[in-house]
């Protein structure tokens, strides 16, 4: 998949016996999911055409075009859902797609190379940088947050950072 393509979300599985899919929507309005037009798998060669239902536990439940039993609709369970760049909203200065920061080289105040984004995971209290680096027995997680990551650059590709005391050591 190109950054051309943002992930917004993922099926869980069948909701009932007539075809309904769980969604979780990864979106900051959860319901915009299905305001995004077609909707891509992960390796592009799938595309679904979903409507929101109704509001479940964690999710929703959708109708996806062409999908009309449980079984089609528990054998797309795991797919992640994509959509285009360009269908999706601005952001503010100050927010990123997650896509935008995997790849950027990362740097201390100093100038110095740490590695590389790897990653950004949400395990819910905040999104963290998985940072990997040749110089660096393991991947490090580290907080994305104003005052650890004081500068974004996307332009130039990389983030300088102000990690926690003793993290990259």
């Amino acid at each position: 998949m190109t950054k051309n393509m943002i992930v917004v979300g993922a099926i869980a599985g069948a909701f009932g016996v007539h075809g309904d899919v769980r969604i979780k929507s990864f979106c900051a309005v959860p319901e915009d999911i299905a305001t995004y037009g077609t909707l891509m798998s992960e390796d592009g060669t799938r595309s679904f055409d979903i409507t929101l239902t109704r509001s479940i536990k964690n999710g929703f439940s959708a109708r996806i075009e062409g999908i009309e039993t449980k079984e089609e609709a528990d054998a797309l369970r795991g797919v992640t859902l994509h959509a285009s760049r360009d269908a999706l909203p601005s952001l503010p200065d100050d927010e990123f797609y997650h896509a935008d920061l995997i790849g950027l080289e990362v740097c201390d105040t100093g100038g110095t190379v740490l590695g590389k984004v790897k990653d950004v995971l949400n395990h819910g209290a905040g999104d963290l940088l998985e940072v990997d680096g040749p110089a660096l027995k393991a991947s490090v997680l580290m907080p994305f947050t104003h005052t650890h990551v004081p500068t974004v650059d996307l332009t130039a590709g990389r983030l300088i950072v102000d990690p926690p005391e003793g993290l990259f050591e």
